[in-house]
């Protein structure tokens, strides 16, 4: 079993586990693409038992389960309904060689979202990603599902591959509660009132290109950006459970902005 203290990789049983770069932080690459990337492919089973990919936007709940908003129409939908098992390709991309750049399979099953409460929620954090598909997110046909994590495996590029479990992968929400109740406020306010101080997180901290850097969601370990079809995630330093802590990391984050 891996050390999850130190956020060592998972061994799955078959799975040969190579020695990774020295100083290759495999675990935050993967946590940061599990936040980070707005779409992916979707690999389902069908009722003949066969793989089926099919492209879909993503975004995550608190804990970092991907959310998915899709049509009972949908093929990907009914094996679903069949066989909850499924799996998420996400694929930074870049110039170049595609496999040079690193992706992330995050495999579990996938629940659909029924609780009206948690609903509420998932709505929220997707749309927030999102913000097109409430053209039709309340369309009789539509439904929000949750990706609930099993496992995830990391390609980074050449020799940095690993597999995480669900325990390390995801984020834990112990204690955390005053902060997600105030998560919806909190990025309304920086929104309205720090326009700047994301710009300079976007840019001078996670080396993204100029533009008008919005907050789409936050938990505890980190905050997510968008601009446009752009998206970036910047993870704190430390463990953040509540409002006073949110700002405090925040003003952190904005000194060492800008002091680049």
């Amino acid at each position: 079993m891996a050390d999850e203290a130190k956020g060592e990789p998972a061994a799955q049983s078959g799975e040969r586990q190579f020695p990774l770069p020295e100083g290759y932080d495999a675990l935050g690459e993967a946590k940061r693409l599990l936040r980070a990337i707005r779409v992916g492919a979707l690999a389902t089973l069908s009722q003949d038992g066969f793989p089926f990919a099919s492209l879909v936007n993503v975004a995550t709940d608190f804990d970092g389960a991907p959310l998915l908003l899709m049509s009972s129409l949908s093929a990907h939908t009914r094996h679903l309904d069949g066989e909850a098992r499924a799996s998420v390709l996400l694929s930074q991309g870049g110039k170049g060689d595609p496999l040079a750049h690193p992706r992330l399979t995050v495999t579990g099953t996938c629940v659909r979202v029924e609780e009206e409460a948690q609903r509420a929620s998932v709505k929220a954090r997707f749309l927030a990603r999102h913000p097109k598909s409430a053209l039709y997110a309340d369309f009789g046909d539509f439904a929000f599902w949750r990706l609930d994590i099993m496992r995830a495996h990391l390609n980074g590029g050449f020799a940095r591959a690993a597999t995480f479990d669900a325990s390390q992968i995801t984020t834990d929400l112990t204690d955390s509660g005053p902060l997600l109740e105030i998560s919806s406020s909190a990025i309304d306010h920086m929104n309205a009132d720090h326009s700047e101080a994301l710009r300079l997180y976007a840019v001078k901290l996670c080396g993204e290109p100029e533009g008008r850097w919005r907050a789409t969601g936050v938990d505890p370990e980190g905050i997510d950006l968008a601009c446009k079809d752009m998206t970036a995630r910047l993870a704190f330093s430390a463990r953040v459970k509540d409002g006073d802590e949110l700002r405090r990391r925040l003003g952190e984050l904005g000194n060492a902005a800008c002091a680049k």
